[in-house]
């Protein structure tokens, strides 16, 4: 029988439309078969099975009624089906095989499923409707309601008899079955009682009450029901048993143990237990002892969250047993000994001695000497006594326990207050034993709380009696040892009682109703005017006195005391009681003169204590009357505002008690302070140090209390005008300190702060004004908040904050410039960072909201006074200061900017303040502008700086561009925002920051803006600096000016400031498109205007003007080549034409070049001329052409221009003149060939290229000494590398840059040339003369990068430092290196060859390829120049050498075709050897990159695989020469070089499926790989890879090793897959796959598939058919009789996954050879390094060899001799064991 499985076919029967019909009897019968299961399944403990069981149940019904009509109906069959289930056993549970743990687990769901599935049943059929489960709702009766009923009794008695009342299903090790038996026990007690007889009671009832053996929590609330329900039911079922054993012992045991749990449900039940107890039956006043001990013993088990249950019902149970008590006791003496019993032995003897002596051992040892009753000895075993010493609670069980008993106290005292008297004895004798003991801390604090728990939960409940009938006797008995005792314990345990209870009525019941210690003079019958009187001649006869006695333990305690004895009706009279007996017993007839040292102590600690009344009087002053002291006006007294102003002005020793006095409190602030600052310098305190020290660590932090202000809120206790006195000798103190500065600065703020509050310090020298500072600070720490009080009424709240902010600043940069400092300096220094650090930790306390919410004069006054002072700090001429006071004054702007600050306004106002002139700021922007600048200029520029970056150039814009008339000085002129513009730029160059780099991006996005401000902002400052550039820009200018845009080095180059910063301004809102041409056309006007000073040229305009209009014209840049189309200009580039016109027609007039003599306008205006015509270099040197397109009229005025010197002078007569001559004709010569070079003739190209190869000649004549000379150092050089390395500085230092300047021109006018001659092809560039020029110019060119290499070359090979430092020269030149690499790169094959020749003959220690390397792998890259040495060593007829070592074994290039194999046999043998240069690279150097982040070092390595892999394809496939290299690859050249192409193509960031997205749709890296892998094995090369590597970015190096890894699957096939089946981790396998299927395969397989198609195997015998669509070969070979077709399958990934071979049809071949043949293909194409082609060629081969008769290889079945030396090497196919023998036979 399968239950579950019953229970499943009913469920899916109604989920699948199964509809009832009892009509059908059909559907009768089987609704009868199934309603058992179904019913069953409603208790299924899988919450799945039993919600569906219940849905389908509702779905067949939905009204209640039919369920129950239902459930009637089939009362019979549910019930048959339930009394199977309990009579299955786990061995007939099923009769499948299933494993006997979960038959178990089955059979324990299968029976408490059933035995609740019977309890509800039985509540169903058997109970009243309204008690009815699931039935409620249902009011009549149902028709066959009563049939069912008996047939439900009938049965459950029969299951009840049938199981033994259900005892085995009780004693179950299964708790889900015993708590649902428990449950049918229930439900068969209520509804069917009679079942139980007196045959049976006895078993039942044992089983039942003995239930308190159940040790499962989850059982508990079933086991309650049914013990509660069986009380009730048969009150009478305890006779039949032993009560002691059967019943209380266990219940004992359950109590003892925390209900096994249960707490929750257990707790509860217990009042109940006890009000169903048959009182005859447990016994008297001993059961209750038993129940509380056993239960209080259970609490320990009890968690945090269970203890509120717990003393809940230990209250309710307490109180239960005293209001029962007539259960247990006769007559009214026997019910009070009954409730005396328990209030002594349990409430008293447990409950308070617990909380009384819970965890001290102490505690416990005075109670045991005082009064204990021998009962309590003998209920309270000696394992409770040790368990309640040991147990350590947390103060929330003793709140909670306390709770309880004051609550059970409030029951007992409500029930008969006499019961209360054993508790108070107790409570008397234990507060007098504490006290006549040494006083227990413990105890006196449990009774402190036990008073705190009484006014909680009894007095503010309105209760009173607490203090009749408790308290005040105790304090009665007790008040004479408490006022004896010196212990603050028992002091505050009359405190305590005052708080809660008042002072008056304190007194009266301790002095007055039990047996007072005070008799009033005049007998107290009622009268409340006499009771006053007593109240007030006790306080100021007794209480005061007693609470001011001299220090000791208790004095604290004591005054809190006295304090809370002040009554709100005569408060003011005992306050002023109290301050005058203190200062009257200091001073017999008072005046405003210090304290003695003792009252003044016991005052301050008065005052803190009266400070904590005042602020406890305001949060309970909750009425609508106030309450007297909880305002510190309440408080003031005459007295103590004389003496506190006495103690402020008092000078060194300050006394402690004096500081206590006005501060109060004990901190250690300062001491840690001084601690760390010791620490920090690090040196040996002296005896003033070590002084200073105790006096910090005695004095402490003062809190405040007479001042008030230690925090918002805190109001002071003295006056307005008393604190006005007081503070002003605080700020006093102050100066004084800051008057002493070490530095300059800080002194001056400190005299103009004296100046502003008219202040004068005079102190003696002798005084320490650190001691001075540091008692003045403890006052303003504790007081702060009292300044408020003050502000807007003096300059006093300014001043002190102003001093605060002085003192932290000057600590800071004392910290700042601690490495700096001499050891004079650190002397002054060291002593005041003691306060420094003191105020640093304040300062850093001071709420910014109390600042900002200063009145706005204090705000102003203090802003303007540290504005002014970081101004000083600034431009004071302080040796101790350096740069970094820059950042320091910028984080102090910004502090003052964030703390005093409001709005908008007051920040403008502010930094209006701080950017106004005076007269060491401006310097250039100044009426008197001298070159000879303030020495804070520089530093205050750097911090203008720091302040843009920090909170933007806008606010510091802004604030400095509207003027404020309320600023201060109004002979001052106010910042204005240009001239600051102007300024910043003129300065150019500041600590930690420049124009270029700091000021020049915030300037932009600034200028940005369209708005008039914006607008006027450039325009201003285009005024101040052409104004300035005009007056004095003349000297400043440089006879050079660049061809295209200004860069930055010749900006640098400007040294006059105005004209330099003003080339930086246009240049950059131009080239930032903020101004247009427009904005240039505008300028060019006005420049024009100003050229010309009416008749006369002003000369000063004339030299800056090349420079302007340069930048001026970019805005017209059309990129048009002249003549190449028709151009309508616009009005504004009109007018440029003819101003260029105009100024060429001008330079026409005067003599030519060669005739100038220094003094003359002509270098003025030809510069002028020749910046007209500028440039563009936008895609490098190779793409320079003319930036303008001019008119006709221009180019005709430009052509005779350069005509004019052409007549006069031949090339030769040139190199007479005076260098500047030189210089501009070789920049004339630029501009004719750029712009007019359709109208030279042959003798101006003759005259062109003449000048242009003499001036390269002399910088390649440099070149070529400064080789010969490093190359002479290193012959003659000794082992000094370091003199060597200087000697190479001084070789390639260029004394005079002129020949590498006039060779820029020169090699771009050449440049222009080769571009010219390849676009017009013309009788003029066709001559040959002309191309024997050019010839030459080239390999002139070719000879400069040559030179510098090998000097790079030959120092690398002695000393890397050295050549670093010939790198490092060329960087300096770079533009001239970048023009000398584009005309490498246009050199032609024979020009290159003849430089290598020729560079071979010079007969250096180095050569041409060792030079190219040097210059490839140099340490200083320059980018172009990279490139060429790439491109000559990439390109014939330098490949060829370039790789591979000179030897006899590497010199035959071309050799061994097919023809001559045999001749060559042993030469493959022979290794190849590539140039050390590479040869590093390629063997060792992919496991140095492989773990390293050094991108120049990885660009290196794949430089040098790309030549060797493109040497290597330029190798034709069947030379000797290609086999041993790449044998030498496959031996020598570790694979790790893929490991590192593959870190720099990201296959890791992208799933496999996105490599066959777009490259568009890929992610960054990945895109470029992919694109370059296609490329190159599309392309067989690598040179648009490295053409585009520089400049240098990841996406770049990740295109390169993409191309590499392309091209080398298609030369080095077998090398990449055998790295590739070497690689273990599956997922990276995946995507390299991926990445080879999607952008290498498909161009390899296309490219083998075309090899194969067009190869000529020339044989009858053999045939090839491919198939493209397929990736199929089909090789055919027929001989005589015998055939064979091979297929050779091209997997995706091809070359990556091998080729697959199969054999389709074999003809006249045997098994064994056709096998051997198969496999010999397999070979060849899984090791060729090459086409398979030449794999199926050699393949074929083979077969005419063995039916020539050749024997077959035992190796690779070859019949080739040598065959199975794939590559030229021998494959690994031989077994170990055979060795050599086999190979060599």
């Amino acid at each position: 029988m399968d239950t579950l499985a019953s229970c499943g076919e009913a469920k899916h029967l109604l989920d699948n439309g199964f509809k009832i019909s009892l009509s059908n009897a059909n559907n009768k019968s089987l609704f009868l078969t199934l309603m058992g299961p179904w019913w069953f399944a409603q208790f299924d403990p899988v919450s799945e099975v039993s919600q569906a069981a219940k849905r389908s149940l509702q779905a067949a019904f939905p009204a209640q009624e039919k369920r129950l009509d239902a459930l009637i109906l089939c009362t019979t069959e549910i019930f048959m089906y339930l009394e199977e289930n309990l009579k299955l056993t786990p061995q007939n549970l099923s009769d499948k095989a299933v494993a006997s743990d979960e038959l178990d687990e089955i059979y324990q769901q299968v029976i408490s499923s059933t035995l609740l599935a019977l309890a509800t049943l039985l509540d169903v059929l058997i109970c009243l409707q309204q008690e009815r489960p699931g039935f409620e709702s249902i009011t009549t009766e149902p028709k066959h309601a009563s049939k069912a009923r008996v047939a439900a009794i009938a049965f459950t008695e029969k299951l009840f008899k049938d199981h033994k009342y259900f005892l085995d299903f009780l004693r179950s090790p299964r708790p889900t079955i015993r708590s649902a038996t428990y449950s049918v026990l229930k439900s068969l007690i209520k509804n069917i009682p009679q079942a139980i007889n007196d045959g049976n009671i006895k078993t039942v009832a044992g089983a039942i009450l003995g239930a308190f053996n159940e040790k499962d929590p989850t059982c508990h609330p079933s086991m309650w029901d049914v013990i509660l329900l069986f009380f009730r039911k048969f009150p009478d079922g305890w006779s039949s048993l032993n009560i002691q054993k059967g019943i209380l012992n266990p219940f004992w045991n359950f109590l003892r143990n925390g209900c096994f749990g249960s707490q929750q449900v257990s707790y509860p039940a217990l009042v109940l237990f006890l009000d169903n107890v048959p009182p005859k039956s447990v016994g008297g006043v001993k059961f209750f002892l038993e129940f509380f001990k056993n239960l209080w013993i259970g609490r320990r088990i009890s968690l945090s969250t269970e203890r509120p249950a717990f003393f809940q019902a230990l209250r309710e149970c307490f109180l239960w047993s005293l209001k029962n008590a007539s259960r247990y006791a006769n007559g009214g003496d026997s019910i009070s000994h009954f409730r005396v019993t328990l209030v002594d032995n349990v409430l008293v003897n447990l409950f308070w001695r617990d909380f009384l002596t819970s965890g001290s051992s102490k505690a416990n040892e005075i109670i045991k000497s005082g009064k204990a009753t021998a009962s309590s000895e003998e209920n309270v075993s000696q394992n409770k006594k040790v368990d309640m010493l040991n147990t350590k609670y947390p103060m929330s069980y003793f709140q909670e326990l306390g709770k309880c008993f004051v609550e059970i106290l409030l029951g007992v005292y409500m029930l008969d207050n006499n019961v209360l008297s054993v508790f108070i004895e107790e409570l008397e004798d234990n507060c007098l034993g504490a006290l006549q003991q040494a006083v227990n801390v413990d105890i006196v604090e449990r009774i402190i709380l036990f008073m705190f728990l009484l006014e909680k939960h009894a007095v503010l409940k309105g209760a009173i009696w607490p203090l009749a009938y408790i308290v005040g006797p105790m304090l009665a008995k007790s008040f004479s040892l408490i006022r004896s005792s010196d212990s603050p314990y028992t002091v505050r345990l009359l405190s305590v009682a005052i708080s809660i209870f008042g002072p008056q009525m304190i007194v009266q019941e301790v002095f007055m109703k039990n047996k007072g210690h005070y008799t009033s003079q005049v007998p107290n019958d009622g009268d409340e005017t006499q009771e006053i009187e007593d109240f007030m001649q006790i306080f100021k006869n007794t209480f005061v006195p007693w609470c001011l006695q001299s220090n000791s333990c208790s004095t604290s305690a004591r005054l809190d005391l006295l304090l809370a004895l002040l009554d709100d009706e005569y408060f003011s009279e005992q306050w002023s009681f109290i301050v005058n007996y203190v200062i009257g017993q200091s001073n017999s007839e008072f005046q405003p003169r210090l304290l003695d040292a003792d009252h003044a102590a016991t005052l301050a600690m008065l005052l803190e204590k009266a400070r904590e009344q005042n602020m406890k009087r305001k949060v309970k002053d909750d009425s609508s009357q106030r309450r007297q002291g909880s305002n510190a006006e309440d408080w003031h007294h005459q007295y103590l505002e004389s003496s506190a102003i006495a103690v402020s002005q008092s000078l060194p020793p300050f006394s402690t008690s004096h500081v206590q006095f006005i501060c109060g409190g004990t901190g250690c602030e300062i001491k840690c302070a001084v601690i760390h600052v010791a620490s920090w310098f690090d040196f040996d305190m002296d005896n003033m140090h070590l002084k200073l020290l105790r006096l910090m660590g005695t004095r402490g932090i003062c809190s405040c209390s007479l001042l008030g202000g230690l925090t918002e809120g805190i109001s002071s206790f003295l006056s307005r005008n008393a604190l006005i006195l007081i503070y002003e000798q605080i700020f006093g103190k102050l100066l004084s300190f800051v008057q002493v500065s070490p530095f300059f600065w800080v002194q001056n703020a400190a005299s103009m702060l004296s100046n502003d509050e008219k202040i004068c310090v005079e102190f003696d020298s002798s005084f320490n004004t650190v001691e001075i500072a540091q008692f003045a600070l403890e006052i303003l720490h504790g007081s702060f908040f009292s300044l408020k009080t003050l502000d807007g009424k003096s300059g006093l709240v300014s001043g002190i904050l102003s001093a605060i902010f002085l003192i932290d600043w000057e600590c800071n940069l004392s910290k700042a410039l601690d490495d700096s400092l001499d050891e004079i300096s650190m002397t002054k220094i060291k002593p005041r960072l003691t306060i420094g650090e003191y105020i640093c930790a304040f300062h850093n306390t001071i709420n910014v909201q109390f600042l900002k919410s200063l009145c706005s004069d204090s705000r102003k006054r203090l802003s303007n006074i540290l504005v002014q002072s970081i101004r000083f700090a600034i431009f004071a001429e302080d040796k101790l200061i350096n740069d970094k006071i820059a950042p320091l004054c910028c984080t102090w702007v910004l502090e003052v900017l964030e703390h005093v600050c409001v709005d908008e306004n007051e920040e403008q106002s502010l930094l209006h303040y701080l950017l106004s002139k005076d007269e060491l700021w401006p310097v250039f922007v100044a009426r008197n502008f001298s070159l000879t600048k303030a020495s804070g200029h520089q530093k205050f520029v750097a911090l203008i700086d720091k302040l843009i970056s920090k909170i933007g150039i806008n606010r510091v814009i802004t604030g400095c561009g509207v003027p404020i008339p309320s600023l201060p000085g109004k002979d001052q002129e106010l910042a204005s925002s240009a001239w600051l513009a102007a300024e910043i730029l003129c300065t150019w160059r500041w600590p930690g920051g420049s124009a270029v780099s700091s000021f020049w991006p915030s300037f932009c996005a600034y200028a940005r803006g369209s708005n008039s401000l914006q607008e006027s902002l450039l325009d201003e400052t285009l005024r101040i600096l052409l104004d300035g550039s005009l007056v004095y820009g003349g000297t400043g200018t440089k006879s050079s000016v660049s061809m295209w845009p200004v860069p930055a080095d010749e900006v640098e180059g400007v040294e006059e400031p105005f004209l330099r910063a003003l080339v930086s301004f246009l240049s950059t809102l131009f080239k930032e498109k903020i101004w247009g041409p427009a904005k240039a056309s505008n300028l060019i006007e006005l420049l024009v205007d100003k050229l010309f000073i009416g008749e006369a040229v002003s000369t000063n305009c004339l030299k800056i003007l090349p420079l302007l209009i340069n930048i001026l014209l970019e805005s017209f840049y059309g990129y048009l080549e002249p003549g190449t189309g028709v151009h309508h200009c616009s009005l504004e580039e009109k007018f440029v034409q003819n101003t260029m016109i105009d100024w060429l027609e001008r330079t026409l007039s005067f003599p030519p070049l060669v005739t100038w003599k220094t003094g003359e306008d002509l270098e003025d205006w030809l510069q002028l001329v020749i910046a007209c015509y500028p440039f563009s270099s936008v895609g490098g040197p190779q793409a320079i052409k003319p930036a303008r397109s001019i008119s006709s009229d221009e180019r005709k005025l430009l052509y005779q221009l350069f005509q004019k010197q052409r007549h006069v002078a031949s090339g030769s007569a040139m190199f007479n003149q005076l260098t500047v001559v030189q210089m501009l004709l070789s920049k004339l010569m630029i501009v004719s060939v750029g712009y007019c070079w359709n109208d030279f003739s042959k003798e101006d190209w003759d005259f062109l290229l003449c000048n242009l190869r003499c001036w390269i000649q002399s910088a390649v004549v440099m070149m070529e000494d400064v080789a010969e000379n490093i190359n002479g150092l290193v012959d003659s050089s000794s082992d000094n590398l370091n003199m060597m390395c200087q000697k190479i500085k001084e070789i390639v230092l260029i004394s005079d840059p002129f020949p590498i300047k006039i060779s820029e021109n020169a090699l771009l006018s050449f440049l222009l040339l080769l571009k010219h001659s390849k676009l017009k092809q013309d009788e003029v560039f066709k001559s040959e003369k002309l191309d024997s020029v050019k010839g030459r110019i080239l390999e002139g060119v070719l000879r400069l990068l040559f030179c510098t290499g090998i000097s790079e070359a030959i120092a690398t090979a002695c000393y890397n430092e050295a050549a670093s430092v010939i790198a490092l020269s060329r960087v300096e030149y770079t533009h001239f290196w970048n023009l000398v690499a584009a005309g490498v790169v246009n050199s032609s094959s024979q020009c290159r060859d003849k430089a290598v020749k020729s560079v071979e003959f010079w007969g250096l220690r180095k050569g041409s390829i060792s030079s190219l390397y040097a210059i490839l792998f140099t340490s200083k890259p320059i980018p172009l120049l990279q490139f060429a040495a790439y491109f000559v060593l990439s390109n014939e007829p330098v490949l060829s050498i370039a790789v591979l070592e000179d030897n006899a074994c590497n010199s035959n290039i071309y050799a061994a075709s097919d023809d001559d194999t045999c001749r060559h046999d042993m030469s493959i043998e022979e290794k190849v050897h590539l140039k050390k240069e590479i040869s590093f690279m390629v063997e060792r150097a992919p496991h140095e990159v492989l773990g390293t982040d050094s991108l120049s070092h990885r660009v290196n390595l794949f430089l040098a695989w790309s030549l060797l892999i493109s040497h290597l394809q330029s190798l034709p496939s069947s030379s000797s020469q290609r086999e041993r290299l790449i044998q030498y690859i496959q031996d020598s050249a570790t694979p790790v070089i893929l490991d590192c192409l593959f870190q720099h193509i990201p296959l890791e960031i992208s799933t496999v499926q996105s490599l066959k997205k777009k490259d568009a749709e890929l992610a960054g890296g990945l895109s470029e790989a992919a694109s370059a892998a296609t490329c190159a094995t599309t392309t067989g090369s690598l040179m648009f890879a490295v053409e585009s590597l520089w400049p240098v970015e990841l996406e770049k190096i990740s295109s390169l090793a993409g191309a590499i890894y392309g091209l080398m699957l298609q030369v080095l096939p077998a090398y990449v897959r055998g790295w590739f089946s070497d690689l273990r981790d599956r997922n990276t396998s995946a995507v390299i796959e991926s990445f080879t299927r999607t952008c290498c395969s498909p161009p390899l397989i296309a490219n083998e598939l075309s090899q194969i198609k067009k190869a000529n195997f020339r044989d009858e015998n053999f045939s090839v058919s491919v198939s493209k669509s397929a990736n199929e070969i089909v090789a055919t070979y027929t001989k005589d009789e015998t055939g064979m077709d091979l297929v050779i399958r091209l997997p995706a990934s091809y070359p990556l996954r091998p080729v697959d071979v199969d054999c389709t049809r074999s003809l006249g071949i045997s098994e064994t050879k056709q096998r051997k043949w198969l496999m010999s293909m397999m070979l060849f194409g899984r090791n060729q390094n090459g086409a398979l082609a030449e794999a199926i060629g050699i393949w074929k081969r083979n077969f005419d060899k063995e039916f020539e008769g050749v024997e077959e290889c035992p190796i690779c079945y070859s019949s080739k001799p040598y065959s199975c030396q794939v590559n030229g090497r021998l494959i690994s196919l031989v077994p170990s064991q055979l060795g050599s023998e086999l190979v060599s036979n």
